[in-house]
């Protein structure tokens, strides 16, 4: 027993190696092509600014490309320094503190996806159950994604915060918005999936439009529903983001690259990309992880 039990942690063991190998091989290309392209946009930079009076070679010119104060594209560990003296420089409440502002971001963005999410099951559950929504509905659906969330979030925050809705809420809605529509058309797509067998074995049953829901559709849209959830939650983060620009948002990823942006902070802009990149691998990862969960709960019942 316990000779295979350590197999099995062996061969897991193996087989995260071999999906981590082709990540890392990507994410080394990526760290080499950035500081590539920090060499590239910041040469004319350093040498009108920092080398103008000294006679150089290309190793100096490299060197102040990846320690310019304010480069036009930081290197990747100025960035990662940045990042660390934020969050361990700092106390967690502190307005400089990264963390601080990835944790108000991921409020308004878990709000929003919670409703995007709601709205989208039952928009795909009365299209389901409905021709004449299907025809109605499902094209202004499709319609309302054609709009530029940056020209809809300036104009829906006006609105609530006119009514007064300010804080959390207006920028859910916008991640609402946006987290609504993979979901609906996962769902609609899921819910429609059973066979045409299926569905006559429960009509001959007498079963009801809800309970063929609850036995038969809904068990069978899950595969289609957490691939949906998994884009709904990134395009939430996104909302919440576009949605701390236009308000001059005091906290918040949105507002942090706002401030950057005010005052040429290029370091301070990059940094929290990166956080709002992490943010969003975490969220992703989490739907993967309940994914799991759900259906492996269901393949041992």
């Amino acid at each position: 027993m316990a000779m295979t039990n350590r197999q099995e942690a062996g061969d897991r063991v193996a087989a995260l190696a071999r999906q981590a190998a082709p990540i890392a091989a990507v994410l080394a290309l990526i760290v080499l092509a950035w500081y590539g392209l920090a060499v590239a946009l910041n040469a004319q930079g350093a040498i009108e600014r920092d080398l103008s009076d000294v006679q150089w070679n290309w190793q100096q010119l490299v060197a102040t490309t990846w320690s310019m104060e304010r480069p036009a594209l930081p290197a990747p560990h100025q960035v990662a320094l940045d990042l660390w003296g934020s969050i361990t420089g700092w106390p967690l409440g502190s307005p400089r503190n990264l963390l601080f502002h990835a944790a108000v971001t991921a409020e308004s963005t878990l709000v929003g996806f919670v409703m995007g999410t709601a709205l989208g099951l039952l928009l795909s559950i009365a299209i389901v159950h409905s021709r004449t929504l299907d025809r109605a509905l499902l094209p202004w659906i499709v319609a309302s994604q054609s709009v530029p969330v940056l020209a809809i979030a300036p104009i829906v925050l006006v609105i609530l915060g006119s009514i007064g809705l300010t804080g959390v809420a207006p920028k859910a809605v916008i991640a609402m918005y946006l987290s609504f529509f993979p979901v609906t058309v996962a769902m609609v797509q899921g819910l429609r999936s059973p066979q045409v067998i299926e569905t006559e074995m429960l009509h001959t049953y007498a079963a009801t439009p809800w309970q063929a829901l609850w036995i038969l559709r809904l068990p069978a849209s899950l595969p289609f529903l957490f691939p949906a959830l998994r884009i709904g939650v990134a395009a939430s983060l996104v909302g919440a983001m576009v949605a701390e620009l236009p308000t001059g948002a005091q906290a918040g990823l949105g507002a942090r690259l706002l401030t950057g942006s005010y005052y040429g902070q290029t370091i301070q802009i990059w940094s929290a990309l990166v956080m709002s990149a992490l943010l969003g691998l975490v969220l992703t990862a989490a739907m993967a992880g309940l994914e799991y969960l759900v259906l492996r709960r269901r393949r041992q019942a």
